[in-house]
């Protein structure tokens, strides 16, 4: 039975490409999810996560935090300029460019999260990217869209980071605290943690699709291009500056999926309401397109399990693989 659930989850980008398409042609099949379920799952996707992590793996991402400060930095540095630098060079609309830039301002998104999980990265390292990028986002989000797109965007603190409390920190450590309570029960439950991680992440991708699929239709040349550069580019620059920050394989990769990874939830939020309905619409496709391109990314490095990282000195060893 696990070796059937661990071939499900290694088809994960197969999946997710052939929800892309129900969801697109037929939106109706997923009037059933609501915003509530996405959270729901999200949560329970991280309590999963929880369940294979101890304190130590998060004791170590904090003893020597360079990958963590580095992985917080870059992303800040990377992802606004290229939102800013694709919608200069292909002459986007002006409300597809803001949209554009504003999911590039945004800080990393849960599904990272869970992807990082899939791709036997540094997990406690991409929770604790997310938590820290998120409160800083409460700044730098309004701060950095007012230097690419000339307006400040007013960001609801309180909203954010009690998001990111519900969602990421409280099930993280509750599955941390079980998994260090009733270790052999949480080592049996987790097994089954990345196919139900799967299974959310696809349903999330569909919900999203189906949602603004009039939308997407219509502008979806422009719109799936510069997103896939936009998030493409994240995933290679991310990893390409940590190896060469001398990061370790486990944390290269964790900086490559938070980079890539935007929280275009929120994206979609602040440009709804400060903007048009059409600046939400590249944070709704950046939303799938991150999930595709991480899931591909996840089920390629699964199938490569990541070295010691006792290879390179400058980081904390990563979270252990326990998958």
């Amino acid at each position: 039975m696990q070796t059937c659930f661990r071939w499900l989850t290694n088809l994960f980008p197969l999946w997710s490409v052939l929800v892309a398409v129900v969801a697109l042609g037929w939106p109706a099949s997923f009037a059933w999810c609501t915003d509530g379920m996405i959270k729901f799952g999200l949560g329970l996707i991280m309590l999963g996560m929880g369940l294979t992590l101890t304190p130590n793996d998060f004791k170590r991402v904090f003893v020597i935090p360079a990958a963590l400060l580095g992985g917080v930095a870059l992303q800040f540095v990377i992802m606004p300029f290229l939102g800013w630098g694709i919608g200069y060079l292909l002459g986007l609309p002006r409300d597809i460019a803001v949209g554009l830039v504003l999911v590039s301002c945004c800080p990393g998104g849960t599904a990272s999260n869970v992807v990082a999980f899939l791709a036997r990265a540094n997990v406690a390292l991409s929770v604790s990217m997310t938590a820290i990028s998120t409160t800083l986002a409460v700044g730098l989000t309004p701060l950095l869209t007012k230097v690419y797109v000339g307006e400040r965007v007013p960001v609801d603190a309180f909203a954010m980071l009690e998001t990111i409390l519900i969602v990421v920190i409280l099930p993280v450590a509750a599955g941390t605290v079980l998994n260090h309570c009733f270790g052999k029960a949480a080592k049996r439950i987790s097994a089954l943690s990345p196919f139900v991680s799967v299974l959310c992440i696809i349903l999330i991708v569909g919900y999203i699709l189906a949602d603004k699929h009039v939308q997407i239709k219509e502008h979806w040349r422009i719109l799936v291009l510069a997103v896939v550069l936009l998030h493409a580019g994240g995933f290679g620059l991310g990893y390409g500056l940590a190896r060469l920050l001398r990061f370790d394989e486990q944390s290269s990769r964790t900086v490559s999926i938070e980079v890539g990874m935007q929280n275009s939830g929120l994206g979609a939020a602040l440009a709804k309401a400060h903007f048009t309905a059409l600046a939400a619409v590249p944070c709704a496709v950046s939303a799938v397109t991150h999930c595709i391109l991480g899931s591909i990314a996840a089920g390629l490095w699964r199938m490569i399990r990541p070295k010691s990282t006792a290879d390179l000195s400058l980081v904390g060893t990563g979270a252990t693989d326990h998958h």
